[in-house]
């Protein structure tokens, strides 16, 4: 089993920057990839970032645009999420994700998420 929990949510002004976190406890060593998702008010949840634990490439959405960072600390067993240029689009709940497997099968763990409101 794994656990992660999301940290580092707050206001900020539109331009602002941001940086979420995300602790990862339990068999860490198991976890192949971590990602950030985000769900706003009335819709669904959606794909921001994703980061390889062995190689640690990257991918992100198409809206991020050159914004947000992601990176992790394999020692301390850490996620991070830079955010720059924040906009009030991008208010919503933000949620890390672990990924590890068993027996070929893909296992997920999810956080609770934390808050980010974009607004002046």
């Amino acid at each position: 089993q794994v656990q992660v929990a999301e940290s580092g949510g707050g206001l900020v002004q539109p331009g602002g920057s941001l940086t979420l976190s995300c602790a990862a406890s339990g068999r860490t060593f198991t976890i192949e990839a971590m990602s950030w998702f985000r769900q706003a008010p009335g819709k669904e949840r959606e794909f921001v970032a994703r980061i390889n634990s062995y190689s640690g490439a990257t991918m992100y959405a198409e809206f991020v645009n050159g914004r947000f960072s992601i990176s992790v600390n394999n020692a301390e067993n850490t996620l991070a999420l830079q955010m720059n240029d924040l906009q009030p689009e991008d208010t919503a709940v933000y949620y890390c994700q672990a990924q590890s497997s068993q027996n070929r099968q893909a296992l997920y763990y999810w956080g609770q998420g934390t808050q980010v409101t974009v607004s002046s």
